[in-house]
């Protein structure tokens, strides 16, 4: 793929005898982007070309030149690809820098290459950009884009994405959003996404996700995979003359996916989030719809029910692909000794208020989408004594929803900076010394023991320290 050097920049300006591969180049296509800050019709494949031989150059520096990331990074020449990706220009230019992008972090071999790219927070401002994720080319690269950070997380990784002082994780939040899209090849990089993140032994991250969104994405999931079990029913129920064979089987097919995933989750081992996990399909999809059905075959009543064949079926396949013990024995007691009839005598509106509660049995969908309930959840756990002005994405307005609650607490304590004269002017001389230490070094927001820091170093110079002081514990 990166053989077409001819037709990148540098093979078609009359210098052929500029070697691409090297750092004289890179200042060369440097010099490029600061003439070209504003996409047009007349340079916008200038741009594209650009931006890939710079991917190649770093690709190539990172095997062969260190040079070439000290430049990278001496220039800030990330915040090109961000300005360029900011001015909406068009899905021509989006498409081939999420491409390049994902080139880039899938063939950066060395840690301290990969340090230099996180080190500044403009992945993260890539990853919640606004993208027209309607058009299917851009989704398809988001989403691997996604899949290919999350394959490099690991305990000193997770730190440039996962922010514990701001409840902010969006390489994970965004990527759940997408857990039912229609796309098959999209629902299974999300699951993937999902596990390199639960295998991440960071337990303040994991903290996190327990707390913050494991019960909305895991509800949300089950009520997902119930109404993939209906449909299966339906498509069984309706096929008497069998000729909607293949589409049973692909239904059948993601079911099986479904299953494999969620012990997939569960052998993983995290104990908390077994536990959710655990609850949730116990008391929201296998009792209340697959036992459930086994006891309540007449067509009467307003529960969800699916026929015999395929309940006894699904089980089989329940207790076939999932090895959780607590989960695998807990079924089978109430399969073997359990009665549900009391369960589901209560009037319907008892059963939509109590279902809030995750021990009641009950399939019924979610109160709020899962987009919906981990923007309430981000915006719930933002604590404003502890928020810090440093710990923002690059970039991005100052602005943001805010309560009337919250609006009249700022107004106060702008009356009392006002007040405070020479004293508020310090405060927002420092605030604002904060915000540019914090956008060089996202990776120092949780460390809680030694952080060094020395920002008149070249860049190089002070990651390398960094490294020998993670190195060593401190």
């Amino acid at each position: 793929m990166f053989g077409r050097s001819r037709s990148w920049v540098g093979g078609g300006h009359g210098k052929s005898s500029r070697n691409i591969h090297s750092l004289d180049h890179l200042k060369y296509l440097y010099h490029v982007l600061t003439k070209n800050t504003t996409v047009t019709e007349q340079n916008r494949n200038l741009l594209v070309e650009t931006i890939r031989s710079i991917t190649e150059i770093l690709i190539w520096g990172d095997q062969n030149d260190s040079s070439v990331f000290d430049f990278f990074l001496e220039k800030n020449m990330f915040v090109f690809f961000l300005n360029i990706l900011r001015q909406k220009s068009g899905r021509y230019v989006c498409v081939q820098l999420l491409q390049t992008l994902n080139i880039l972090f899938e063939n950066i071999s060395h840690e301290t290459s990969l340090y230099y790219l996180l080190s500044n927070n403009y992945v993260n401002s890539i990853i919640v950009h606004k993208f027209d994720f309607s058009d299917e080319e851009i989704m398809a690269y988001y989403i691997s884009f996604l899949k290919t950070l999350s394959l490099k997380l690991n305990n000193h990784t997770v730190h440039f994405f996962y922010n514990e002082h701001t409840n902010d994780f969006a390489l994970y939040t965004e990527a759940i959003k997408f857990f039912n899209h229609p796309e098959s090849m999209v629902r299974i990089a999300v699951r993937t996404i999902t596990l390199n993140v639960y295998k991440v032994d960071n337990q303040a991250m994991l903290h996190y996700i327990r707390d913050k969104t494991a019960v909305p994405y895991f509800s949300n999931l089950v009520w997902f995979i119930g109404s993939h079990v209906i449909e299966l029913d339906n498509c069984v129920q309706t096929d008497e003359e069998h000729r909607n064979r293949g589409k049973l089987s692909d239904l059948v097919a993601e079911h099986l996916d479904h299953l494999h995933y969620l012990n997939d989750i569960l052998i993983i081992n995290c104990e908390f989030l077994n536990d959710v996990l655990t609850d949730h399909l116990l008391n929201r999809l296998f009792l209340p719809l697959y036992v459930y059905s086994l006891e309540n075959q007449d067509k009467g009543g307003e529960r969800p029910k699916i026929s015999l064949p395929v309940s006894l079926y699904l089980l089989s396949q329940v207790f076939l692909i999932i090895h959780h013990a607590p989960l695998v024995n807990s079924l089978a007691e109430v399969i073997l000794n359990g009665d549900l009839s009391e369960t589901y005598t209560k009037p319907e509106q008892d059963v939509q208020r109590s279902c809030a509660k995750p021990s009641i049995r009950c399939f019924i969908k979610p109160t709020e989408t899962l987009e919906r309930s981990l923007e309430m959840n981000k915006h719930k756990g933002k604590r404003r004594v502890q928020k810090r002005p440093n710990y923002k994405n690059v970039g991005e307005e100052e602005d943001e929803e805010k309560g009337p609650a919250e609006d009249a607490q700022e107004d106060a304590e702008k009356a009392k900076g006002t007040e405070g004269g020479s004293k508020g002017t310090k405060t927002s001389g420092e605030s604002e010394g904060q915000l540019k230490a914090a956008e060089k070094h996202r990776e120092l927001v949780n460390r809680k023991r030694i952080i060094f820091h020395q920002d008149n170093a070249r860049l190089h110079v002070s990651l390398m320290t960094r490294q020998k002081l993670l190195y060593l514990g401190w």
